[in-house]
């Protein structure tokens, strides 16, 4: 829904754009020419907007946060925009809709994940650990605003934090640094970044301790990175067509 409203209002504001470069003096006598013409193109990209992510941070702020509502009511949503343009999902006439929150994630998120990767080549400081770290706890966040979190992926995030925050507090380095929800999504698991070293293991143990204390369950811990194909092997997908049918399936 959000990308649908950003669309329209792009090209709102490219119609008003164009008629406005139709005069090429400006009210104080300025030629505008190139500037408008900079403009358009990026309401000309922004008014076919096929993805979220593809809008920048400072654009999606500088021209369309503050006309995006918290929520929509879907008959309000069909009358004004007519479709979302989503092949799997189905607008209900009768429910409100988060509209703002779900529409930001993936635009800052592509844009952590960005900047994730540039400090992956950083030199190897606490300094980007903690960078590291607050990206994830962002991501976390920003994730959980769209309404789609889970308690007990909070839960462990909120231990690593007061890990971190209760060593710092006592004058000691600390060896976690960030956390975020990850899989598949909706809670099961939670991502943690630390100092490779024993103490950071320790404090992991110690997470999983306080969290079976709180709840019961007893979470399992995955460490390390799996070799994936390069040891298991994959299987490949091949269309072959039966001579009885004539029909196209699928085998491995």
């Amino acid at each position: 829904m959000g990308r649908q409203m950003i669309k329209a209002a792009a090209s709102n504001l490219l119609s008003q754009s164009l008629a406005s470069v139709s005069t090429p003096q400006q009210g104080d006598g300025v030629n505008s020419d190139e500037f408008e013409e900079h403009g358009m193109e990026l309401l000309k990209a922004e008014s076919s907007l096929n993805y979220l992510c593809n809008l920048s941070p400072h654009r999606y702020e500088a021209v369309y946060a503050k006309n995006l509502p918290e929520c929509i009511a879907g008959e309000g949503f069909i009358d004004k925009y007519t479709d979302h343009n989503d092949t799997v999902t189905v607008i209900d006439p009768k429910c409100a809709y988060a509209v703002k929150a779900p529409t930001k994630h993936p635009i800052y998120e592509n844009f952590r994940v960005m900047a994730f990767k540039a400090l992956l080549t950083a030199a190897k400081t606490d300094e980007q650990l903690s960078a590291l770290g607050e990206l994830m706890y962002q991501c976390h966040y920003s994730y959980n605003d769209c309404g789609i979190g889970s308690d007990g992926t909070d839960r462990l995030v909120n231990l690593v934090q007061e890990m971190q925050h209760r060593r710092s507090s006592n004058g000691q380095s600390s060896s976690l640094f960030g956390a975020k929800i990850t899989g598949g999504g909706s809670g099961g698991s939670v991502c943690v970044i630390g100092r490779n070293c024993i103490r950071s293991s320790e404090e992991i143990l110690e997470i999983q301790r306080r969290y079976k204390a709180a709840t019961g369950y007893l979470p399992l811990i995955f460490e390390g990175s799996s070799p994936g194909a390069g040891k298991f092997g994959y299987l490949r997908l091949r269309r072959r067509v039966s001579s009885a049918d004539g029909n196209m399936k699928q085998e491995a």
